[in-house]
């Protein structure tokens, strides 16, 4: 393959990765909340966590997973019930924060905890969509040839990455501004509340639908 036939596959998995990470989702929520309820650095953390989901969402997609997948359909339904349990439960905990008290400053080292919790939620909600593998794998046999090689393919998944850490950084450091964080922390338990029923009720499908 040529060199402009390689930029031009990877312009092409850019720009459809690109279409797929501004539509709002449960990471846009993520980071959204976290930006504008616990300032910028967190959202950053969270922004670089789903870029890792994101990554190794990418690898496993590259590699075929989703043929494991349908050789084996209960691995894709334990994902599903493991991954919808997980946003179930986080749904419950920002749900049940929203009728709690604004909780003083914290100090620096809980600052640091809880920065290593965002960066860890940002990991752990992108890896807890099972259509995610699906997605990649259906992208990369629209947009790569055949018998891609190795390199390229793992050159589309550092656009994958870059992609999401970018759009989501931007999204933390827009989002964290005076401006906007002043009005929504007044917001916060309202914000709370409706995160909290989208995590449930998207948990709750996601563990209990019937596979496609």
């Amino acid at each position: 393959m040529t060199l402009v036939q390689d930029l031009s596959i990877i312009g092409a998995v850019s720009a459809l990765w690109l279409v797929a990470m501004v539509v709002p989702g449960l990471d846009f929520l993520l980071v959204t909340r976290l930006a504008m309820m616990r300032g910028r650095a967190a959202a950053l953390r969270a922004a670089f966590g789903i870029a890792l989901g994101v990554a190794l969402w990418g690898l496993a997609g590259f590699f075929g997973i989703h043929a494991l997948f349908v050789a084996s359909p209960w691995l894709y339904r334990a994902l599903k019930i493991g991954g919808g349990l997980y946003l179930f439960v986080v749904g419950v905990r920002l749900f049940r924060a929203s009728w709690q008290p604004q909780s003083p400053a914290p100090a620096p080292a809980d600052l640091d905890r809880r920065d290593v919790r965002a960066f860890r939620m940002g990991l752990l909600t992108n890896l807890a969509n099972p259509k995610a593998p699906v997605f990649v794998s259906s992208l990369f046999a629209a947009a790569l040839p055949q018998h891609v090689p190795v390199g390229l393919g793992l050159t589309c998944v550092a656009a994958m990455w870059a992609i999401a850490a970018g759009w989501f950084s931007v999204v933390a450091l827009m989002l964290s501004l005076r401006r906007f964080a002043g009005p929504f922390s007044r917001a916060r338990h309202w914000i709370d509340r409706a995160a909290g029923m989208t995590f449930m009720g998207i948990g709750a499908r996601l563990a209990t639908e019937r596979a496609g």
